[in-house]
């Protein structure tokens, strides 16, 4: 059983060059990424309480993407580099969302695979940002922040095997990476993780 999403298009050199020539900014949004990606854990915990089968999973998903929004803000604070106040609208994020199928369980189907291709797509990226560091601190930290983002694309798939037939999941997958790949090269260039 496959739980490795492969993604349709890469992310352009243009983009981690953009990232590259405004790291600090891109850091910024890094750690309010962490943030939601915590938060987007903690809610299939309040929403689907009765998934009892993969509660332990979102609750650990939730507290490691908290440790990497520690570590995120660690490295802004050692650059004099504060917060946001306000965290805006991820258009990438939403125009997933957006394409969401309403009904219970179809949503709730829809939303782990969405939040498998984010962190898939987030591990695509890291890797290209921690390839394109010469700091060597910088480089372990998103060398790390690769492998989890990885790992964490797999998690929600396998989530969605819990409850969903293998044949529906991968189907509709197929449709969600192709509607990513869309809405990516949609998005204008920007030092963000989307």
């Amino acid at each position: 059983m496959k739980q490795r999403i492969d993604l349709k298009v890469a992310s352009s050199q243009e983009w981690i060059d953009t990232v590259v020539s405004d790291f600090d900014e891109f850091l910024k949004d890094h750690a309010n990424c962490e943030r939601k990606a915590s938060a987007m854990a903690m809610s299939f915990v309040a929403k689907y309480p009765n998934r009892v089968e993969i509660i332990p999973e979102l609750i650990d998903t939730a507290v490691e993407e908290l440790e990497h929004f520690r570590s995120v803000y660690a490295i802004m604070e050692a650059r004099g580099i504060e917060l946001t106040h306000e965290i805006g609208q991820d258009i990438y994020v939403k125009q997933l969302l957006d394409k969401c199928r309403d009904g219970r369980e179809e949503r709730f189907m829809d939303r782990l695979l969405l939040a498998s291709l984010v962190e898939t797509r987030g591990a695509e990226r890291f890797r290209m940002v921690y390839e394109a560091m010469d700091n060597p601190e910088l480089r372990r930290f998103y060398q790390e922040l690769w492998a989890s983002e990885a790992k964490h694309g797999e998690v929600f798939v396998r989530m969605a095997l819990n409850y969903f037939d293998e044949t529906a999941v991968y189907k509709r997958l197929e449709e969600m990476t192709d509607y990513e790949a869309v809405v990516l090269q949609s998005l204008p260039l920007k030092p963000a993780l989307h």
